[in-house]
């Protein structure tokens, strides 16, 4: 498929050079030089093959295009699991990296970790965790899929966007999502052209809980964005539907987030598990949760693991959310301190605590705990200070990362090291990171202003087949 040109650029051509690809960036493009030095992006080109290509965009430095030929192919090429994933006209845009071997892609997302590490940070991990790896497929328990009435075609579409478009693709299935959901977009696509409301429901959210007392798949919550009220004999076909369909529990959204509602009270608790930890966390559908929960459990583990937390310490989390880390360490440590910016999450988080703070047989009950709400994003070393001493702390940022929390570190420590009285840092901070520019970005602080060694540093493949990558790094006190 040739793209649209934006306007300025150079218009489309392609030519009979072939050009040995070097490397793969994060959108999944193969990188190559052509023969004047200029640098080229491939879309569907892998490292170490031969291809020419089409090109269809070109700057004063480099040009982007989509590969037509492969002389050479990888031996990391693999046969996409999906039959909606490629580059042809209507392709879903949901993955990037579905024709590259499943290991593969996670040694690419490893090196643009350690490349933002130390081109944005000049930092360098002394060690390299490995990589934290789950399954490959049927992996994605939530969801924001759209939806539209197609009316030219006398049909809905319920998914993601098509590559590089406005437009919805085409799908029957999605094997990123857990089998049962995507065996049910088709019967979805029917129960919504059935509807009176068809043409004001834009968007199902989907959130998967956990069967009661096990880490298996239970409730499938779908969230339905609908912009006007929704008739009796609509409601009757949500749960008509329901009813046909093990685990559904229909929400309705008619407004915003703090709008949304069960559309039959009873059955199952949307929640999921932490069984290392004893912990259950309830949560609400449009709640921030993991997508992943197979790998939310193991780095849950590991980040517990890696900060070494005793019985008589101090922890603060930072960026708490739910208490999806916090919970977990009030099972380690002697207190902790939930750091939040939502108020409505502090208050999820502090129910959450208290359901599960009794002891149970595989563990004692939960340490002192409190959740508060703060502006993370304007942290000062006044209120560093003011929320107390820690011997370790755990940051858990969102894709803008934990800038003003560093650089309030970073001016205490040059306050006679950061300590007085009634302060000092934290011997150790295990920081989770879901981009690994802003990463790179805080650890130049952490490493070059706030007095801390990179001890160690990984990637977490929550987002298989996706540019997305998620890592986890350790800051020792020098």
């Amino acid at each position: 498929m040739t793209d649209s040109i934006p306007k300025g650029d150079a218009p489309p051509y392609s030519n009979d050079e072939w050009l040995k690809v070097e490397s793969l960036d994060l959108e999944a493009q193969g990188v190559a030089h052509r023969a004047d030095g200029m640098v080229v992006f491939i879309e569907g080109a892998l490292p170490f093959e031969e291809v020419q290509f089409n090109q269809h965009r070109k700057k004063n430095n480099w040009a982007q295009g989509t590969v037509t030929a492969i002389r050479r192919e990888s031996s990391q090429r693999v046969r996409p699991g999906c039959p909606h994933f490629g580059l042809h006209t209507g392709a879903c845009g949901g993955c990037k990296m579905q024709h590259l071997d499943a290991t593969a892609q996670v040694a690419v997302k490893q090196r643009a970790l350690e490349d933002n590490l130390w081109h944005l940070g000049k930092v360098r991990p002394e060690n390299m965790l490995r990589p934290l790896e789950g399954p490959a497929w049927h992996y994605r328990y939530r969801a924001r899929l759209s939806v539209r009435h197609v009316v030219k075609k006398g049909t809905v579409l319920i998914g993601f966007h098509e590559r590089k478009s406005r437009y919805l693709a085409d799908m029957q299935v999605c094997p990123v999502l857990p089998a049962q959901v995507s065996d049910m977009l088709m019967p979805l696509r029917a129960l919504i052209g059935s509807l009176d409301a068809r043409e004001t429901c834009p968007q199902i959210e989907l959130a998967c809980g956990d069967a009661p007392g096990t880490t298996t798949l239970g409730v499938i919550a779908l969230v339905l964005r609908h912009l006007q009220p929704l008739s009796a004999s609509d409601l009757q076909r949500l749960r008509d539907f329901a009813a046909a369909h093990a685990g559904v529990q229909w929400w309705l959204q008619p407004k915003g987030p703090e709008t949304v509602r069960l559309l039959d009270e009873g059955g199952p608790a949307l929640s999921y598990g932490l069984p290392e930890f004893g912990v259950t966390m309830p949560f609400k559908p449009t709640d921030f949760t993991q997508v992943n929960p197979h790998i939310n459990r193991v780095l849950v583990g590991r980040a517990l693991r890696l900060l070494d937390v005793r019985p008589d310490e101090r922890v603060i989390d930072w960026f708490c959310g739910l208490g999806n880390f916090t919970l977990p360490l009030a099972t380690r440590a002697r207190e902790v301190l939930g750091i939040e910016g939502s108020d409505a999450l502090v208050a999820r988080a502090t129910d959450n605590f208290q359901r599960n703070r009794p002891a149970l047989p595989a563990r004692g009950a939960l340490a002192a705990t409190r959740f508060v709400a703060r502006d993370l994003f304007e942290m000062t070393p006044a209120m560093l200070v003011a929320d107390g001493a820690a011997d370790k702390w755990l940051v858990d940022p969102p894709r803008e990362g934990a800038f003003a929390l560093a650089k309030a570190l970073a001016e205490l420590n040059q306050q006679h090291g950061g300590r007085s009285d009634n302060w000092s840092p934290p011997a150790r901070i295990v920081y989770v990171s879901c981009n690994p520019s802003t990463l790179a970005r805080d650890a130049g602080l952490l490493v070059h202003e706030a007095g801390y060694r990179c001890s160690a540093a990984g990637v977490v493949n929550m987002f298989p087949h996706t540019a997305h990558v998620e890592s986890i790094a350790v800051f020792d006190r020098a």
